[in-house]
């Protein structure tokens, strides 16, 4: 499920640093992913983790598919972020997203972004949420890929 390549400290400074400059300028991002804490990173591979509160959470008290993909969008950049420390990572061209299980308000997830390819053009990443359970990956909530422009 996760990367096995060791946490590089340069790349994770550099995608926080990324990420604290990002931030103050996305409402959305702001609202939903403010308590969110990058925790690992190395060439184009991240990971966060984000506690649940009833603000990510739908009329069902499950997490609401758009905080997944708004979370596929975040760390679909992010892993762009992290392939060669570029400062901008580009717009989106697609996304899509299988949601495969829930989780609620209380559960810790941790959302893991790779960028599989990124060109002069285009670059393509993949992401995955799932719940911690006893500190370790538990039930996949989804799955995406993310396609953003990069020739900007």
């Amino acid at each position: 499920m996760s990367s096995d390549a060791p946490n590089d400290p340069e790349i994770l400074a550099h995608v926080q640093k990324f990420w604290e400059g990002r931030k103050p300028s996305s409402p959305i991002y702001q609202f939903l992913l403010d308590d969110i804490k990058l925790t690992y990173a190395s060439k184009g591979i991240v990971r966060a983790r984000l506690p649940l509160t009833n603000k990510h959470v739908n009329t069902h008290g499950g997490i609401h598919g758009s905080v997944s993909a708004t979370l596929i969008d975040f760390i679909g950049g992010i892993a762009i972020a992290a392939w060669d420390n570029r400062s901008k990572t580009g717009v989106s061209t697609d996304i899509h997203i299988s949601y495969q299980s829930s989780a609620k308000d209380g559960d810790v997830i941790e959302i893991e972004g790779k960028a599989g390819k990124v060109g002069g053009t285009l670059a393509f990443t993949t992401a995955t949420i799932w719940k911690v359970v006893d500190d370790e990956p538990g039930p996949i909530v989804a799955t995406g890929s993310h396609t953003k422009f990069v020739k900007i």
